[in-house]
């Protein structure tokens, strides 16, 4: 019989749904209980945090992940875990000590390292122990984080670029292009500070301006964008409703949209100066987690050839994976934009300098 797939969301601090965040009292002792083996087994329940995203529709990537996996390992029930905060919600509790009741996260960044290595004295996820996946050999060399401590292992890829109306605007080539009267009080984006594609445009300008990137920040400031604190708001919310006719989403954005029956004039993608930011995602295995061996099953079989190509079309974005151990064709091949170059800042990079940008772009933007 299949186990029920269970998905959990918790807010900062407390969980909102079906169950509470447990907290450790860091003074309890075991009560003369077994000691729980560090490598866990191939079998139980394996609870995963992610995005909200991952879980939305009735047919979502994530619920059909939790299926496959629970086919491979019939032994294993799969527990998706949504913090509302992200993986905030995982560096405060580290912060204060507070038990971390996950064993895997699907969709970590390499900003998000960033974040907890520039808040946290120890470290949230474990370094990988590439020998035991089967399948890291065939994520693509390019996607590497290069991290100090190999903590993570990319599974999916994508391109930030702009979404836009063709009834109403004429498809911008440049950023200079944005400063214009054609698209004066076009443009939607989101929030760097909590957003991940806000944070990959902000990151892009500053790729594309330098230390002149507030300055086009201001032009386009004056030139009327709008900024909403996450992509939900701006273009589930916004720019589907048609309040705007351009908004920063994703060059593989038309796949969603042909999955959805939306009109495609509609969604149309814009690469500016032919190029898109990189967004990574990988999966990370929490240092602390007692399902270590499941956990490794799990990562293994996301980058297998099936749920590769699957995931390409349900979570729209790009495979991790190299060429020849992925088949994409249908609508993803038809549909998804790659453009000519690619953009992205490195964990150094990052690491030294997205909190000053962060900072300085909140003074210029916010203040």
């Amino acid at each position: 019989m299949r186990r029920r797939t269970m998905v959990r969301g918790l807010a900062t601090g407390t969980a909102v749904g079906l169950a509470g965040c447990i907290t450790r009292n860091d003074d309890d002792e075991p009560n003369g209980e077994e000691p729980i083996d560090p490598d866990g087994e191939d079998e139980g329940t394996l609870r995963v945090a992610t995005y909200s995203s991952l879980l939305a529709g009735e047919q979502s990537a994530g619920e059909w992940l939790a299926e496959a996996f629970e086919d491979a390992y019939p032994d294993a029930t799969l527990e998706w875990v949504v913090p509302e905060s992200g993986i905030d919600h995982y560096v405060q509790r580290a912060r204060y000590h507070a038990e971390i009741d996950v064993d895997v996260f699907l969709g970590v960044t390499v900003d998000q390292l960033v974040r907890i290595d520039t808040t946290l004295a120890s470290r949230l996820f474990g370094s990988l122990e590439r020998g035991r996946l089967e399948h890291a050999g065939r994520v693509r060399d390019d996607l590497a984080f290069e991290e100090p401590h190999d903590r993570a292992i990319p599974f999916g890829t994508g391109y930030v670029s702009l979404v836009y109306d063709e009834r109403d605007l004429e498809t911008p080539a440049t950023f200079a292009d944005l400063l214009e009267d054609a698209y004066e009080d076009a443009l939607l984006t989101q929030d760097p500070r909590y957003s991940r594609p806000g944070r990959a445009f902000l990151l892009w300008t500053i790729a594309a301006y330098g230390e002149d990137y507030l300055e086009f920040w201001r032009s386009l400031a004056a030139n009327g964008v709008e900024i909403r604190d996450r992509w939900s708001d701006a273009y589930l919310g916004d720019y589907l409703e048609g309040e705007r006719p351009m908004v920063v989403s994703y060059s593989t954005d038309r796949v969603g949209a042909i999955t959805a029956d939306r009109n495609l004039d509609r969604h149309q993608v814009a690469t500016l100066e032919e190029s898109g930011y990189r967004t990574t995602e990988a999966i990370a295995i929490f240092e602390a987690t007692t399902k270590r061996e499941l956990a490794y099953q799990f990562v293994d079989f996301v980058l297998s050839r099936e749920i590769q190509a699957e995931l390409a079309t349900r979570n729209v974005q790009f495979p991790a994976v190299t060429d020849e151990y992925v088949d994409l064709e249908g609508q993803f091949e038809m549909a998804a934009v790659e453009p000519e170059e690619s953009v992205a800042f490195d964990y150094e990079e990052l690491y030294d300098d997205l909190g000053n940008w962060l900072v300085e772009w909140e003074a210029t933007i916010i203040d």
